[in-house]
């Protein structure tokens, strides 16, 4: 659909969006770890540390050889395994574009557990609309979709750069390409899109993301690029300036 290149969205609150280069660099360790060790390897670190619906739901049991962490770590674990560089690249570079301003609105500490929970919610989401597979699920695409969704509610308005079906390059407002992108994923869970994709996953971190961003954000940060104004003094008629809040002189027409 579109490849997202840049926004010119600066920083107000943090200096540095440290939490999201750490989590990239993390996602491109992994998979650098993953992708350039044995066969044997790879296969081990996917089968151990991948989101398994049939495991998850103590219909089945991995063999001992792969448990390498508790079945309830594997909600957070499965973020950063990805199959292939067209995987990571496209994950990261949604978390580079978007994921600085999400942090700067929530701040690093609940921006930290809010990408890791909309991660979590929408393995959870893909376990229950698959709940005997044994397929494992990997990948940072339930978080990002978390993110794209807090993006579009914190700054709809916002220009975004666009490579429109992966050659056409555009400058448009978020919500024009986002809330497009959120309907694409939401419209291929319902018709039931490609299997090798799970669009349940993104759904799940769709809803976590658009119901945390409510919560997590800080108080003074707007929705939908809203500013939070200050009312001015108010002025009446004989040109004494009474501050919001406090009674004042009447004006000769009464009270308002």
């Amino acid at each position: 659909m579109f490849i997202p290149l840049h926004d010119a969205n600066s920083l107000k609150y943090i200096k540095l969006q440290y939490v999201t280069l750490a989590l990239i660099a993390a996602n491109v360790v992994v998979y650098l770890m993953t992708s350039l060790g044995s066969a044997q390897f790879s296969e081990a670190a996917v089968i151990g540390f991948s989101y398994i619906p049939s495991v998850a739901f103590d219909i089945a049991q991995l063999p001992p050889q792969y448990e390498f962490v508790p079945e309830s770590l594997t909600y957070v674990t499965y973020t950063f395994l990805h199959g292939d560089i067209f995987h990571l690249g496209g994950n990261m570079l949604f978390l580079w574009v978007f994921g600085d301003n999400v942090e700067d609105a929530l701040g690093h500490v609940r921006y930290f557990f809010f990408y890791f929970i909309c991660g979590a919610v929408g393995a959870f989401l893909h376990g229950i609309v698959a709940m005997e597979s044994q397929m494992p699920l990997i990948g940072a695409s339930g978080a990002i979709a978390g993110i794209v969704t807090a993006y579009l509610v914190l700054h709809p308005r916002v220009k975004i750069w666009v490579l429109a079906f992966g050659r056409i390059p555009l400058r448009i407002p978020a919500y024009a390409v986002l809330a497009l992108w959120i309907l694409f994923q939401i419209s291929m869970f319902a018709l039931g899109g490609d299997d090798q994709i799970s669009w349940a996953c993104h759904v799940g971190g769709i809803l976590a993301g658009g119901v945390l961003v409510f919560l997590l954000r800080r108080s003074d940060v707007p929705l939908l690029d809203k500013a939070i104004v200050t009312p001015d003094a108010v002025v009446v008629e004989d040109n004494s300036a009474v501050a919001p809040g406090r009674a004042g002189p009447v004006p000769r027409w009464g009270r308002q």
